[in-house]
């Protein structure tokens, strides 16, 4: 049974650690839900460790960077582990090869930048770099599936370094990496994903949160939170940790009432009808991260 909360105060004194979604829980693409923020420097506050665990497809520094421009403080949080980040670490140590044909735009080429590397065609690749949409307004996922052919014919394995399928950018829908990930998997092609639900980030993060701590923080103690039951909630489940449902980002209008569309107050029975037609059972839900 999944208990829907007004507030993180409800339940904070039952975890030490936060393990924070990004897009649709602490912020939208354009700026930070100042609720959230509160939320988190209140955490802090009473001695509680925060990372910030995000499917950017993108090194740590760049995600900062990115709060820093869309007004984001820094006192939010302990650490930042991307997806990218943990693609990329992956990378350095040779695991992938060192001939990468690229599929992104061309903002997040410092994926390969920063190894010293530059993109090749997939006829000389070891594999294929995943970051997203060359152009994620305009395009669809079957824009990909003439290089999705070359990728299987070559037998080339696709590494993405975002399975999030769709991305909410203020109020507009975008495709995400794994989007096009997905498309391959279906053909029959290898698939190597970085960031949840996966390990690579989790394993990353829970070493942050020690770090931070200055100690061994228990699994039982670490609640993660974020807006996509098939990344945030899934990863949750598989790592055994509790799981906060923010079901306002995402999963709005799956959540809210028809007589009061509200993605700040899910309707129970909506949400219920949710979970278990997608199988999951998080420990609490919350309309916006507050």
């Amino acid at each position: 049974m999944t208990d829907i909360i007004d507030s993180l105060d409800a339940v904070a004194g039952d975890y030490d650690a936060l393990l924070v979604d990004l897009w649709g829980c602490y912020h939208n693409g354009l700026q930070p839900y100042l609720p959230a923020v509160e939320a988190l420097r209140r955490f802090r506050a009473r001695g509680g460790t925060v990372v910030l665990l995000t499917n950017a497809p993108r090194p740590s520094g760049s995600v900062a960077t990115f709060l820093r421009a869309i007004g984001a403080p820094a006192d939010t949080h302990d650490g930042i582990m991307s997806s990218g980040e943990a693609c990329q670490r992956a990378m350095r140590e040779g695991r992938h090869g060192r001939a990468f044909a690229f599929v992104g735009p061309d903002r997040d080429l410092d994926m390969l930048g920063d190894l010293g590397l530059q993109p090749v065609g997939a006829d000389a690749a070891d594999a294929v770099l995943l970051i997203g949409f060359e152009d994620d307004q305009a395009e669809a996922p079957e824009a990909y599936d003439a290089r999705i052919a070359t990728w299987k014919a070559r037998g080339l394995p696709v590494i993405c370094a975002n399975p999030d399928i769709v991305v909410d950018r203020g109020d507009t829908r975008l495709w995400c990496a794994g989007a096009i990930a997905e498309r391959y998997a279906e053909a029959g092609g290898q698939v190597v994903w970085y960031g949840k639900p996966h390990p690579p980030s989790y394993d990353a993060a829970f070493a942050m949160i020690d770090q931070a701590a200055g100690r061994p923080v228990a699994r039982s103690r670490i609640l993660a939170m974020g807006d996509s039951l098939h990344h945030d909630i899934d990863g949750a489940a598989r790592q055994g940790i509790d799981a906060l449902f923010v079901t306002g980002g995402i999963a709005a209008a799956a959540c809210a009432s028809d007589s009061h569309p509200d993605p700040e107050h899910p309707d129970p029975a909506r949400l219920a009808a949710l979970l278990d037609v997608e199988g999951k059972a998080p420990r609490y839900a919350i309309g916006r991260l507050r």
